[in-house]
This record gives C-alpha cells, structure tokens and sequence, in this order.
C-alpha cells in the first residue's frame, strides 16, 4: 500500500499556483492505482488568517483540483482547505469565518467526506477566525481505517485515542507546523505512533510565508514508532510503503491497548 506526502513549498493566497505546483511535483511519479496521496493543512494558500482569500468559493477551486487530482491518478487523496461558516457570531468576532478541514476524495473522484479541525491554534489567533470541528471523521483505504486531523490536534493525545477506538490503524496529520518548534512535529508523530500502535503519516509544508519558516520533515511512522521514510527541508514527494497487517500483528503481539481505561475515552460512532 503506498502511500505519497507532498511536502510543498505553498504559493502564499495563490491557490492555483499552488495547484500548478503540485501538479509539477506528481507529473513523473509512479503512483499505483488506490494509493494515498497527502497534501498539507490549507495547502493551496498556506497558514493565512484572512478568510475571505483562503476560502472555498462558488468555484470550489481547490476542491475542484483535489477531485480531480484523485480521478487521474485513481488514488485516494487528502488535502487541507478552508470552507466558509455561513453564520457569522454576531459576538464581535470577524465576519469572515471559516472551517481548517482536511477533505477526502476517492479514486473516482467522489468526496468520501471532511474533518474540520478540532483545535484551532489560539497562540496564533487561529481561533478568532476558525471555528473548531466537532466531529470525528474516519475512511475505509484498502484494509486500513484511516482518520485525518489537523496540525495542533497533534498535541492533544486525547483525539488521537478517540479515532482509535473508533478502528483507526492509520492517522493521517496535515500541518503547516513552523519551523521554530520542528523537533516538537518529530517527537510528538512518533509518540502518537508508538501509544496508539499506529501507523502515522505527517505532512508539513516547507519554506516561507510572510510570518514563518516551515521546515518539512515530512514523515511516515510505524506502529512501532520506527520511521519508515523522511523528507527533508524541501518540496518533494515522500513514497513509503505500509503493510496494513502490522497493526493488528503488532496490537496482537503487545497488546498494550488492552489496557486503556476506555471510560476516559467515551467517545461513540
């Protein structure tokens, strides 16, 4: 099962240069049918604030790419975008909201279904202009479950074991994670891997917007917490190969899990 990270270097509110980017990135890549193919968090306009340039519109540009990026290649794809909130809070709050989600599309270019970000990054005022998700989102890939999430959620343990209660063998975390706290990225990937004896998959952007450096490291985790493949600080695509078996022989050889305390973790499907 491949699975392909494109790390990008994203065009700042430009989504079609971005688009053009990616596009150049996959052009001469091998990619085997039902793949997986990973973009990171609001990856056609970077980490911008001002909702009104970063969200989807009546075109549904990147969207309409990421659709069709997964129609041509007959891959399953995931990739980070922001949707407008159409009620505006009328506490004060900007009038232009929106939602960090990371969308899924399927080989025959369907939407499987959104996961909307459950914590908006406060430290950079994320949660003045994005709503936080509510719900919990997984997807069948070959004979994995799979769940997204976004960025900071990496840092709340907490949603990581709500998705493996639910049967997730593979959690997928797209970020624009700077790259003044990447050792934070690094250490806390494998540790999500190693508790949960999961498969993590981390894709980060790279280079600059105005505000931040982005250092990549890009990567792909074991259930045993051992990386299987890294990328460095440039755009590049990242190609591991996973055997969706390791999770359960893992599982069943240490069965570590056996023990949680699941009255902490109550969440249902």
């Amino acid at each position: 099962m491949q699975v392909l990270c494109c790390q990008i270097d994203t065009a700042w509110e430009d989504k079609q240069a971005t688009h053009r980017q990616v596009d150049a990135l996959l052009e001469d890549r091998s990619i085997e049918p039902g793949s997986l193919i990973v973009l990171p968090e609001m990856f056609d306009t970077g980490f911008s604030l001002r909702i009104e340039r970063t969200a989807e519109d009546d075109r549904a540009l990147s969207q309409r790419f990421l659709s069709q990026l997964a129609q041509r290649c007959e891959a399953f794809v995931v990739g980070g975008i922001v949707m407008p909130v159409c009620n505006p809070d009328p506490s004060g709050l900007p009038s232009h909201r929106g939602r960090n989600e990371a969308v899924v599309y399927g080989p025959d270019g369907a939407l499987l279904g959104r996961y909307a970000k459950f914590h908006p990054f406060s430290f950079a005022q994320e949660d003045k202009h994005i709503e936080p998700g509510s719900e919990l989102y997984l997807f069948s890939w070959r004979n994995l479950q799979v769940a997204p999430l976004v960025c900071y959620d990496l840092r709340f343990p907490e949603v990581f074991r709500a998705v493996i209660r639910q049967g997730a063998g593979l959690c997928v975390v797209i970020a624009n994670w700077p790259q003044t706290r990447e050792d934070h990225w690094w250490t806390l990937l494998r540790a999500r891997a190693i508790e949960n004896q999961a498969f993590v998959v981390g894709v980060n952007r790279c280079g600059r917007d105005p505000n931040h450096a982005y250092g990549g490291r890009s990567c792909v985790v074991s259930p045993r917490g051992e990386i299987l493949a890294e990328a460095g600080r440039y755009p590049c695509v990242l190609s591991a190969n996973i055997n969706a078996d390791e999770v359960d022989q893992y599982r069943n050889q240490f069965p570590a899990l056996n023990d949680m305390r699941k009255e902490f973790f109550p969440v249902e499907r």
